[in-house]
């Protein structure tokens, strides 16, 4: 029995879906935390769950797998707050697409370092092609952080403690 866990954790995680429910749009492997600020980890709420984005809001990054190929996509505009570094509406813009991220979050007790991304949408909208609206949720996580007021802070370790 141990064995088979032992050989169950060294096993190479599933592969994340091509598409979402037949469209243009990927799963993502697993990402990291960010190593200072927040990210939304965002799942499509479709038939189909997957990790299908990742806004960064320190980098102000969207990371997303359209047509099977994993980018990075840089925030044009952004509208609106829902804490956190990030926008309620953020537009983001690389080669010819642009992504549209609408979010609305959930702040709990039970969540120190972090929120609730209880509904939210992303908009893919490309030159010549269908647009995509996929239903998302998740979870926005943060590096280390303290609240003063009302403001939030990073915790960045000096180079010793790391």
């Amino acid at each position: 029995m141990i064995a088979l866990l032992f050989a169950l954790a060294a096993a190479d995680p599933p592969k994340p879906p091509e598409t979402i429910d037949g469209l243009p749009i990927g799963g993502l492997e697993r990402q990291s935390m960010p190593a200072q600020g927040c990210a939304a980890y965002l799942f499509s709420a479709g038939k189909t769950r997957a990790l299908v984005a990742m806004a960064s809001a320190a980098s102000g990054t969207l990371r997303i797998a359209v047509d099977g190929k994993t980018g990075d996509y840089a925030r044009e505009t952004q509208t609106g707050s829902v804490g956190y570094g990030l926008g309620a509406t953020t537009e983001y813009r690389g080669g010819d697409v642009t992504a549209t991220l609408d979010l609305t979050v959930q702040t709990r007790k039970d969540l120190s370092q972090g929120a609730v991304v209880d509904r939210g949408t992303l908009r893919i909208d490309r030159p010549g092609k269908d647009t995509i609206v996929l239903p998302v949720a998740g979870l926005i996580g943060c590096a280390a952080l303290w609240r003063q007021g009302d403001s939030w802070h990073s915790f960045t370790p000096r180079r010793d403690e790391e």
